[in-house]
């Protein structure tokens, strides 16, 4: 296996490549935007759930009590 290195970007094994850091990210230029993506799916489908819910549970009749 040659050494780590001297391999190029392309082609080889992984966990073979380079160990050192190449760049360090702060707290200011972490931009989560990803995350809140997934918050506001999360919060769309709740929300959609809890709307279903009182449809079916107030606007269907009588309370249900399950337990």
């Amino acid at each position: 296996m040659p050494d780590p290195e001297s391999v190029d970007d392309e082609g080889y094994v992984i966990g073979s490549g380079r160990s050192g850091i190449v760049r360090r990210i702060g707290h200011d230029d972490f931009d989560p935007v990803g995350t809140l993506v997934l918050i506001a799916i999360y919060m769309v489908i709740v929300g959609a759930m809890w709307i279903f819910m009182y449809f079916v549970e107030f606007l269907g009749g009588d309370l249900t009590v399950i337990g």
